[in-house]
């Protein structure tokens, strides 16, 4: 089995209701795609808008390794926007099934085929290499598909695609369908959606069966249910396939959470792969597990797609979790102490809470009868906002024995005020705001507010809330919250070193 990566991220990412990428993001987004290793960047559809011509512009003049490639109809207009972006190949696409010739082109067969063959012509003509795509292949009739391929490969498509539009097809299916086109002799490409959740699948069946290519996005984002989930579909292959694509797999991670960022589309915590619960344990007999073999309950390790392994607090949590993450916070606990820490721990999950790494340490801190120091002690909070005037914050923090004050912008309070903690503590530590999750607890405008964010710190992350009836005064405490149990284990820490 062989499997080249063809990227379409760029494209269908744009077609996710909601998300329009910008010349720059488009070019964050390829830049990184290439990096990771990527056969083919599907870079947007030139036809579009002076917009996504800039930005496919901005993409080939990069000098980028992989293809760029841009999204055609069978039609001249589209064609010539994708030559004025200087673009590699196209994918040009007609549509090939009769629901979509009666209801949307209103055209025969020998018409579609005739669109098809003049615009691969054309392409080919003017310098073009033509992936041939057919939409809606798989409620296609089979021999009409076959003809149509043939008669591009004759006009000079070098590869051709089976589009599984609307996700109809299962592995079994899959597997005859790409099996029976792989018969015309030419590199295949694999297209499926995922409105079943079988993109993947599908995708891996019509690979076994003979294609050589697969069409795919970072975080399976497209449009309806997406398409198939690039990190996914790699590591399967990698894994259960002992097949080898080009990609990068330590990168998966950071390019799903970029590519995340930029669109606005997080994804759900369980999400295969690079969800943040991908590698994630709370049940005493799972984490047990691990920490003694990996193996038992990892099908893969985080390092081998750049992501971290990590222990949930919660009412599930064994003990040994617990009597780790005490030991690493410098505390020596008997018998007795330890019970009270526990039992606490699991009365707070029991109430549905999720148990951060401040309200551990509080909860160790208050049982021991430590009084801990704060590194970081905020004196003083000022917003202005308003609909016509630019968020900004305005604070006084006493960092140790020094008073600092910074002020910041950002697209809101909560954003501003962040910005200007951040800023006051970049000569001490360099942390990174990796999630930030609101909860009203209770009804009304006066709701009291649950701000839970993590913080990353030297490739740990670390946990801390806050519940206030006030989001702003929530969100930095709990910010606060979090850069104090950092530097707090940065001092243990380098204590612990200086003792060696």
């Amino acid at each position: 089995m062989k499997a080249r990566i063809f990227d379409t991220t760029l494209r269908d990412g744009e077609q996710t209701p909601g998300i329009s990428l910008t010349p720059d993001e488009k070019l964050l987004i390829a830049r990184k795609l290439d990096e990771l290793g990527v056969d083919v960047i599907e870079a947007g559809s030139a036809i579009t808008s002076e917009g996504e011509r800039e930005g496919i512009n901005r993409v080939t003049s990069e000098g980028l390794s992989a293809e760029i490639c841009s999204f055609t109809r069978a039609v001249q207009v589209d064609i010539d926007a994708a030559l004025e972006c200087d673009v590699d190949s196209i994918h040009l696409v007609v549509p090939t099934s009769d629901l979509h010739l009666e209801h949307k082109l209103r055209k025969s067969r020998e018409e579609v085929k005739s669109m098809a063959v003049q615009s691969t012509q054309y392409a080919v003509d003017h310098g073009l290499l033509v992936e041939l795509s057919a939409e809606d292949s798989t409620r296609s009739d089979i021999e009409y598909l076959k003809e149509i391929f043939q008669a591009g490969i004759d006009s000079g498509a070098k590869r051709i695609c089976a589009c599984d539009t609307v996700g109809m097809l299962t592995p079994e299916r899959s597997f005859d369908f790409y099996s029976e086109l792989g018969k015309l002799g030419v590199p295949l490409s694999v297209h499926c959606h995922n409105d079943f959740g079988l993109a993947v699948a599908n995708s891996l069946a019509g690979l076994r069966a003979g294609a050589t290519q697969a069409h795919v996005t970072v975080n399976g984002i497209g449009e309806r249910a997406g398409n198939a989930s690039l990190e996914e579909l790699v590591v399967a292959l990698y894994s259960l396939y002992d097949v080898k694509t080009q990609v990068k797999i330590q990168m998966l991670y950071e390019v799903s959470k970029m590519v995340a960022r930029i669109t606005g589309i997080y994804l759900q915590p369980n999400k295969a792969i690079v969800g943040e619960n991908a590698f994630a344990h709370e049940s005493g007999i799972h984490a047990d597990g691990v920490m003694k073999k990996a193996e038992t309950y990892e099908p893969i390790t985080p390092e081998l797609v750049g992501h971290k392994r990590r222990f949930v607090m919660g009412k599930h949590v064994g003990s040994h979790i617990i009597k780790q993450r005490i030991d690493e916070m410098g505390f020596r606990v008997d018998d007795e102490k330890f019970s009270q820490i526990f039992s606490r721990i699991k009365s707070l999950g029991d109430m549905g809470k999720c148990v951060t790494d401040v309200d551990l340490q509080a909860i160790a801190e208050d049982v021991m009868g430590v009084m801990s120091e704060k590194p970081v002690e905020l004196q003083e909070l000022n917003i202005v906002s308003g609909n016509k005037v630019t968020p900004t914050a305005s604070v006084k923090l006493k960092i140790g024995d020094v008073e600092k004050l910074e002020a910041g912008v950002g697209v809101g309070p909560v954003d501003a005020a962040i910005v200007a903690i951040t800023k006051s503590i970049e000569d001490i530590a360099d942390i990174e705001f990796e999630e930030y999750h609101v909860d009203a607890i209770t009804g009304g405008t006066d709701a009291l507010i649950d701000v839970v964010v993590k913080l990353k710190h030297e490739g740990k992350i670390v946990s801390a809330r806050s519940t206030q009836p006030d989001i702003i005064n929530a969100s930095v405490e709990a910010f606060l919250g979090g850069i104090n149990k950092i530097l707090s284990d940065k001092k243990i820490k380098e204590s612990k070193n200086s003792k060696v």
